[in-house]
């Protein structure tokens, strides 16, 4: 059967009583068992609530189909999924590589937190080759950090070619697949160790849970992560499960709307005389739309505008006129968003000294749902005269 039936069948583990379609909300902290015997029998789970209940379960199984892995774990948010990762496979005197276009709380945790556990970080170029990166490796590189296309920037990484170089030399690779949302993009198919998701984003799709995951193939390193989960006591609640679940039913849906419907606008953009550039990996016009092309089966619903402005303040009068697009962070729900990106992208590390060429002008993000896409346009056409 195809991904989107397997997803959405009301048939597939039926039971023979009368049920309700989607698994229902399973709350609770103690676990009674038959025997004295199961109490502290290893191979018997869950043992207590934060093990996760039925509805965690289902969760959990329709990950991993979705992301082609034997094991998917669910923690409290995206960046614990990535941070989970991180924790459960290196310690002190180890090394990460981290890609520079990376997400900005990511950025945030290597620089306060892995120092203090004697973990040293360093940043590559987003633009190198996967032979480039590993040039960069030393015997103390365990884990690279791929993301790709990057956050803001949207630079474009060789994903197949990073994992099987970095699988040559023992060192693990970990991929933030949020963009993807397990549709666009299958990292572990492609040779990645760890695929997580923020899927608060496209998985939720509704903008009312914060909730992550973590995808395998290799059962020694699902041992590590529920061993390393369970040692930090990441639980995620029934209700947050329930709600990712019922996300997936109209995943692909909503991801190839919000994505043929930002491709739509970001072409319509790329005519504009107010436009430097249109930042979009879908966009024929983005270095690097070779390879995404090649790995991707489509382009979601994200990209960055370069306006002829002057930076913070014109950005922020453009937002300000808009009507249909809500100021906010985060993206993948039902509603278009969007934030002007300056802030930061001067924050991101910076490995040469070449002047960022996303300040040159005026940058927004766009996110853009499910509303009509000439409605969208229309919206940013009334915005457009504070650039003219």
């Amino acid at each position: 059967m195809k991904e989107t039936t397997r997803l959405n069948s009301a048939t597939l583990g039926r039971a023979n009583s009368r049920r309700a379609v989607n698994t229902g909300v399973e709350r609770g902290s103690t676990v009674l068992f038959e025997s004295a015997e199961m109490l502290y029998n290893d191979d018997v789970r869950p043992t207590y609530g934060t093990d996760g209940l039925a509805t965690q379960d289902d969760l959990r199984r329709l990950l991993a189909d979705l992301e082609g892995a034997t094991e998917s774990f669910i923690l409290p948010s995206g960046l614990a999924a990535l941070t989970v990762p991180i924790f459960a496979f290196l310690q002190a005197g180890d090394e990460i590589l981290v890609v520079n276009s990376c997400y900005a709380p990511v950025r945030r945790f290597v620089e306060t937190q892995l120092k203090r556990y004697g973990v040293t970080a360093r940043y590559y170029d987003s633009r190198l080759s996967p032979a480039d990166v590993l040039a960069l490796a030393t015997p103390a590189t365990k884990m690279i950090y791929v993301e790709s296309p990057g956050s803001l920037t949207f630079d474009i990484q060789d994903i197949p070619g990073m994992a099987a170089l970095a699988k040559a030399r023992g060192i693990l690779t970990l991929c933030d697949n949020t963009y993807g949302g397990g549709v666009l993009f299958k990292p572990l198919e492609h040779g990645i160790d760890l695929s997580m998701q923020a899927l608060t984003k496209y998985v939720g799709g509704h903008s009312d849970v914060l909730i992550g995951s973590v995808s395998v193939r290799d059962p020694a390193l699902a041992a590590a992560l529920y061993k390393t989960i369970k040692a930090w006591g990441f639980f995620t609640s029934a209700d947050e499960s329930y709600l990712a679940a019922r996300g997936l039913r109209t995943l692909h849906l909503r991801v190839k709307q919000s994505g043929d419907s930002a491709l739509k606008i970001a072409r319509w953009l790329e005519t504009r005389p107010e436009v430097l550039r249109v930042v979009h990996p879908g966009l024929e016009s983005h270095p690097g739309h070779d390879i995404f092309a090649r790995d991707f089966t489509a382009a979601n619903g994200l990209f960055m505008v370069l306006f002829k402005g002057n930076g913070d303040h014109q950005s922020q009068a453009f937002l300000n006129k808009l009507k249909l697009f809500g100021l906010g962070f985060s993206w993948g729900g039902y509603e278009s968003l969007a934030v002007n990106c300056e802030p930061q992208v001067r924050g991101r590390p910076k490995l040469n000294d070449e002047p960022d060429p996303y300040l040159a002008g005026s940058s927004i993000r766009f996110y853009v749902g499910l509303e009509d896409a000439d409605d969208l346009i229309a919206d940013i056409e009334q915005a457009l005269d504070l650039f003219s």
